[in-house]
């Protein structure tokens, strides 16, 4: 863990400076609104007849994301609004269910105010992430015969585990941001309250102690203990963000955000790191890469890690 952290940190480090060598003096910004937002949607399709021979198996999928901007400026005030969304889905042949590839909705909103004529800003920033839908376990189960009782196959099953709002983090407090640009900038907030909310039917155990202290020596669900039904933290959060272009018509977006608990366990510090490529082919086409990794050992004691590739259809606003 320690090796792919230090990995994800130079990456992002070589990154940062290499969008800083690259950023052009632009005009002064210019006070109120400005907006933009893009929509892409990939799809991936295979189909085998039955006499194919070399193996595979048929399937259909498809991933939904939506990035807008919506940032204000006035005079040494500014207001910084990000949404992020995605959903996917995909469809393997002779599976009983379709299975999502992809399920997020972030926002992030960040206030600064610029301290003289320098690069840094008192700053007040809040983050919110949650998904959409429904998230499963699958399993199989025995089907039996209803004369015999003997078994003559499976079938699959799907266990609930997650939906929308269980869990969702709520992220909030003050800090110090420096800002080079809108698509350059570090935001360092010492003191920030995190809520975690879920559902509480995924935390109900009972009245029964001893399931009450099984439950929460395995760390709960998402970090929230038995007939609970959301879990505080309070600790230090720092921000990230990087946009530039490699090359003509290929952009990267960067997105860090790092996360320590001085509650319990400082040192297991939450990261959760995606990197956005788009290869340009026209105004409607483009080849995206995502790439994310995230790490929190109230949700797993791993890198969780999310990669989609594919040729979208995309719409600027």
């Amino acid at each position: 863990m320690k090796k792919t952290f230090l990995t994800v940190v130079l990456c992002i480090s070589a990154t940062m400076l290499f969008a800083q060598e690259e950023e052009k003096k632009d005009d002064a910004p210019k006070d109120g609104w400005t907006r933009g937002g893009n929509i892409s949607f990939l799809f991936n399709q295979s189909a085998f007849n039955a006499e194919w021979l070399g193996g595979g198996t048929s399937n259909i999928a498809g991933n939904l994301s939506l990035s807008y901007d919506f940032n204000y400026r006035k005079g040494d005030l500014t207001w910084d609004n990000k949404v992020l969304a995605d959903y996917g889905l995909t469809k393997i042949k002779d599976q009983e269910f379709t299975r999502k590839t992809n399920d997020r909705f972030e926002f992030n909103s960040l206030v600064g105010k610029q301290i003289k004529e320098s690069l840094w800003y008192y700053s007040f920033f809040l983050n919110f992430r949650t998904q959409f839908a429904p998230g499963y376990v699958f399993g199989e189960e025995p089907v039996l015969d209803a004369t015999t009782g003997d078994v003559i196959g499976t079938r699959e099953t799907r266990t609930e585990t997650t939906h929308i709002f269980s869990p969702a983090y709520l992220q909030l407090g003050p800090g110090m941001l420096w800002k080079k640009s809108d698509n350059l900038k570090v935001n360092i907030a010492p003191a920030t309250a995190r809520f975690i909310f879920v559902d509480g039917d995924f935390t109900d155990v009972g009245n029964d102690q001893a399931a009450i202290d099984a439950f929460n020596d395995a760390g709960g669900y998402f970090g929230v203990d038995a007939n609970d039904s959301f879990r505080f933290e309070f600790g230090a959060a720092l921000n990230g963000y990087a946009k530039f272009e490699i090359m003509k018509n290929v952009s990267i977006e960067n997105i860090l955000n790092l996360y320590s608990n001085y509650l319990e366990d400082p040192q297991n510090v939450d990261i959760d790191y995606t990197a956005n490529i788009v290869m340009t082919i026209n105004k409607y086409l483009s080849t995206n890469l995502t790439f994310q990794a995230i790490y929190d050992d109230n949700a797993i004691g791993a890198f969780q890690i999310r990669e989609v590739f594919g040729l979208g259809v995309n719409y600027g606003f």
